[in-house]
């Protein structure tokens, strides 16, 4: 049996056991998933990983996953800068977002960005679910792209070289795209 069989082994008897997942479990589903962590921070029992990942229209969107064995895992974005319109409008945005966006909430970081994430429990955390969270969370910067321009630049237009043609994650949005019917219009 080879290496990256018997971590799948493993997981799968962990997940069956209803056991945690370890932070090497999450490295191994991230590596699965084609995606490379920009950086990781451990901190007593919790463990985190930044990543930026690709929308098929939004770029450079940077998320933060968050392992606390004994709650969850968060997968956490900075959605935009800090927010510097009237309040109140951006506000009934992000409620109407909340209401209407099943899987993820935002909500108002201390520094006045807008925060987009998703919350795992812990008995529901594997590859599978990770994966589906994050392309959730892309997926959604994608959807609302327009409604969010002004916040992302100045003007409220993208910059003329923004925009790749192919996203870095590709292989996460192809394998779990499809299975977002609330984002597919389906």
């Amino acid at each position: 049996m080879s290496s990256p069989e018997r971590a799948s082994a493993a997981l799968e008897s962990a997940h069956q056991t209803g056991s945690a997942p370890t932070p090497s479990d999450v490295e191994v589903w991230l590596a699965r998933l084609g995606l490379t962590p920009l950086d990781r921070a451990d901190r007593e029992d919790v463990t985190a990983w930044d990543l930026e990942l690709d929308g098929r229209r939004r770029f450079g969107l940077p998320v933060t996953v968050i392992l606390d064995p004994g709650l969850g895992l968060i997968c956490w974005a900075h959605y935009a800068p800090p927010i510097g319109d009237g309040f109140r409008r951006s506000y009934r945005k992000l409620l109407r977002w909340n209401d209407e966006l099943p899987f993820v909430k935002f909500s108002i970081a201390e520094d006045g960005r807008p925060v987009l994430a998703s919350e795992l429990p812990i008995d529901r955390v594997d590859e599978d679910a990770l994966g589906l969270a994050l392309t959730r969370m892309v997926g959604v910067a994608d959807q609302l792209l327009e409604e969010s321009a002004a916040w992302l630049w100045i003007g409220g237009k993208a910059p003329a070289d923004y925009g790749r043609q192919t996203p870095r994650n590709r292989q996460l949005l192809e394998r779990f795209g499809p299975r977002l019917a609330e984002l597919n219009g389906s």
